[in-house]
């Protein structure tokens, strides 16, 4: 059987899928070349992260495919319900990026809270000319310990967030649809453990009482974070967005920027991807990553061995 690793996998993946007698096509293919390639090739699964879309035409298309696999956890790149229903098995990787994405957060937190973001810019341009007048300008930051953070989606990666931020002695208050408490258990270097129950708020008391927050929910049909939330906000609170494009309202985030109300934003992901707003990439308050969330090495490694395991297991069967 072929597997098309479209968007790419790791060695771990690649070998494991060997391994159970799988041949890996590990090269990427244009978009509007997938049918012809798929076809051409009777290939009998495609692994995809967020590039490349697998929509209804493509799997009508492609009467080979028995199994789409999404490395990371949002699957709106792909027509699910289409390809379920049309006998294809779809999975994805839940687990194994959370903790990625997580860290990704703190590190926006952290840099933007100290203004490394900033510093980064200035002190190799003019560190050996203005070094007393920077020092001024970038000594008024704050810690995160004692502050509270508020998460929006209360999922895997909410969850790992809180986990962190316990840590650091933040405050957490979460929120979610679905969730109404979770427990964290914070894993220790020597083996021990502890856990936290965390029981969930009202969004209106957390846009209220949060002195930072992260967004982590799924795709949504409309922005959950709009002027109307930004005012509900305290002033000078910082916002991270590392889940999804579209449901932070771009716009209304400059301009709560520009009138003070946002101090910082930390943004992963953006709403026209790939090619983010100017005034986005230009704002001195936004540190900015290129949707690398999910993009360490070991989050690869763990997502190429959780999908070849899956679909060794179901396709093997």
């Amino acid at each position: 059987m072929k597997i098309l690793a479209n968007d790419g996998i790791s060695q771990s993946g690649i070998d494991a899928l060997e391994k159970g007698g799988f041949e890996v096509l590990n090269i990427k293919v244009a978009q509007n070349q997938l049918e012809n390639y798929i076809n051409e090739n009777n290939v009998d699964a495609i692994l995809v992260r967020s590039a490349t879309q697998v929509r209804q035409e493509l799997i009508e298309a492609c009467p080979s495919l028995k199994l789409i696999g999404r490395g990371g956890v949002g699957l709106d790149n792909i027509d699910v319900e289409y390809a379920e229903d049309n006998g294809l098995q779809v999975i994805n990787t839940p687990k194994a990026s959370s903790g990625s994405v997580a860290e990704l957060v703190f590190a926006h937190l952290f840099g933007m809270s100290r203004f490394l973001h900033s510093s980064n810019r200035e002190m190799p341009l003019e560190g050996d000319s203005r070094f007393k007048e920077l020092k001024k300008a970038y000594s008024e930051g704050i810690e995160l310990r004692g502050k509270t953070i508020g998460i929006i989606g209360f999922g895997r990666i909410g969850q790992e967030v809180a986990k962190i931020a316990i840590g650091i002695g933040m405050n957490v208050l979460a929120t979610d649809d679905q969730v109404t408490s979770a427990p964290i258990t914070l894993e220790f270097f020597n083996g021990q453990k502890t856990t936290f129950v965390i029981d969930t708020v009202d969004k209106e008391e957390l846009l209220k009482e949060s002195d930072f927050i992260t967004l982590h929910t799924p795709d949504q049909e409309d922005y959950i974070i709009t002027a109307t939330e930004f005012e509900k906000m305290k002033d000078g609170v910082g916002i991270i967005n590392t889940a999804r494009g579209g449901i932070l309202h771009e716009v209304d985030l400059v301009n709560a920027i520009e009138s003070g109300k946002v101090q910082f934003a930390g943004l992963d992901v953006f709403e026209t991807e790939p090619t983010p707003a100017v005034q986005l990439l230009m704002n001195p308050e936004i540190s900015l990553t290129p949707h690398i969330g999910a993009a360490t090495k070991e989050a690869q490694d763990r997502i190429g061995v959780e999908l070849a395991n899956q679909i060794i297991a179901l396709l093997k069967s």
